[in-house]
Formats: C-alpha cells, sequence, structure tokens
C-alpha cells in the first residue's frame, strides 16, 4: 500500500459571511473576482436580532445563507472588503461577516503547484535574507 501524504496549508484564513437569503450568489462572484478559489454556501436560521430590529422598524428574514471561503492569509483582507461592499453590510440588518486565522488546512494540490508554491516561497525567504 502507497504511503499517503497530506498537504497542510498554513498560510491561510476562513472569511464566514451571514446573508439575508438570496444575496449569497452575488457575494461569492464577488469573491471570487478578488481572488478567491471558490465557496461554500448553506443555509441557516437566524434568531434574535430580528427582535430587536423590529423595534427600528426593518423587518429581517430568518431565513439566511452562509458562506464560507478559505483564502491565502495575504488576500483575506482584500476579500473580505470586496464581499462587505457586494453584500451591502453597512446597511442594519443585511448580515454580518468575520475572518477567522487558521492553524491548519488539509486538501488535495496537485503536485506541480505544491512544488511552484515551496519554489516561489523558498524564493522570496531567500531574497529577503539578502535585503538583511
Amino acid at each position: 500500500m502507497s504511503k499517503r501524504e497530506i498537504t497542510v496549508l498554513t498560510d491561510v484564513s476562513l472569511i464566514t459571511c451571514i446573508v439575508q437569503r438570496g444575496i449569497a450568489d452575488t457575494i461569492v462572484k464577488a469573491a471570487q473576482e478578488a481572488g478567491a478559489q471558490g465557496a461554500t454556501v448553506y443555509y441557516a436560521r437566524g434568531e434574535g436580532v430580528r427582535e430587536r430590529l423590529g423595534i427600528l422598524a426593518l423587518a429581517v428574514e430568518v431565513d439566511k445563507e452562509v458562506i464560507n471561503v478559505v483564502v491565502a492569509k495575504d488576500q483575506a483582507d482584500r476579500i473580505l472588503e470586496r464581499m462587505y461592499i457586494a453584500g451591502d453590510l453597512d446597511t442594519p440588518g443585511m448580515g454580518f461577516i468575520y475572518l477567522t486565522p487558521l492553524e491548519k488546512a488539509a486538501t488535495y494540490i496537485p503536485r506541480e503547484i505544491a512544488e511552484k508554491l515551496e519554489r516561489d516561497e523558498a524564493g522570496a525567504k531567500s531574497a529577503a535574507g539578502s535585503d538583511q
């Protein structure tokens, strides 16, 4: 039996965005245009906030879409900002977005891409070392 290798990613973050139902496609498209490779979207039900916002005469639906996007740490701020803008999250009741650093993630990465990433990382380290 051949030994199986796990490709571990350590420079990644998780962006989670919770929005009103029907908005996720727009936000996912914005994330991909900003450099995200893909997203996972699922449905959820929210509780609590709608009662408080109801006082302000805002009708907030309980049905939600949750978007998860795993991104490289150096892309995280740019992608989060694009998702925020695409979802109009600066409008009360539209949703919530947050960024979580991931200690470790694993997935299949084709060998040639993994090797290129290792070469690029080694080159960046040696360039940084020669600057000092």
